[in-house]
């Protein structure tokens, strides 16, 4: 068992344990904020609790298999005997013909009868705790800030709906590269019908808001574009202390 490295005094025949760690000023993750023109504008300061957490690796990858289990339809589906054509006679008597007896042409042995044992429909989801769930989330914008391929945008603001435009912007940050498109996921108010439609035919981008986001597109898309309102946003989605509110409401 490790224990942290600390200071014993004895105060009044008490001892009084000091963490050095803990009286040290937690220096909170910044992040340059840019605009559609790939200009700095200013600094956002992030939450500590969500994008300052230690990569967990084994608890991303839980939530990425259950996100990809849940999202499995399950209609995969063979026919057993009882489901192919065929007729159900005998074809030849049992014994005195020197043949292997044989009870109906819709038999396994036989090409064309039924499957055995072949996989049917079922439901392949399951729940994943929501602590370990939003602690993914936490875990995975952590390492792409520190990767540094979280970047803060101020506004997604366009004035049309074109293709073109939206394409012109990916250049100015960087992402629109002709020989291998970047692939690139945009964190943005689901109400920006311009950004939306001028990004719904670009190959490799998608589209999401706070409430939307996931531990599988983090890891699959490689750079993260998060406008200020939707860090807002995510900041009261994943605070670990409204957890600890709605915990204690629900045992009251």
């Amino acid at each position: 068992m490790q224990f942290a490295i600390c200071d014993c005094l004895l105060t009044d025949a008490k001892f009084v344990i000091r963490n050095p760690e803990s009286e040290m000023e937690k220096v909170m993750p910044t992040a340059k904020v840019r605009n559609l023109k790939n200009k700095e504008v200013g600094d956002v300061e992030l939450s500590d609790a969500i994008f300052g957490v230690e990569l967990n690796e084994s608890l991303i990858h839980a939530a990425i298999r259950n996100y990809l289990a849940n999202r499995r339809q399950g209609t995969s589906a063979t026919k057993t005997r009882g489901n192919v054509s065929g007729s159900g006679k005998k074809l030849w008597k049992q014994k005195g013909t020197g043949r292997a007896r044989i009870a109906s042409i819709r038999s396994p042995l036989w090409k064309g009868g039924g499957n055995v044992h072949g996989p049917q429909p079922r439901d392949w989801s399951y729940k994943m705790p929501k602590k370990m769930r939003r602690g993914a989330l936490r875990s995975a914008l952590s390492e792409r800030l520190r990767e540094g391929n979280l970047i803060v945008i101020d506004d997604f603001s366009f004035d049309n709906s074109k293709t073109k435009s939206f394409l012109g912007v990916m250049s100015e940050l960087g992402f629109n590269d002709k020989k291998k498109a970047t692939k690139t996921l945009i964190v943005d108010s689901l109400d920006n019908s311009n950004l939306i439609l001028a990004s719904r035919n670009v190959q490799k981008t998608k589209i999401t808001n706070g409430y939307g986001l996931n531990v599988y597109d983090i890891i699959y898309h490689e750079k993260l574009l998060i406008s200020k309102s939707a860090i807002e946003e995510i900041n009261h989605l994943l605070d670990p202390q409204r957890e600890k509110k709605t915990a204690e409401e629900e045992t009251e």
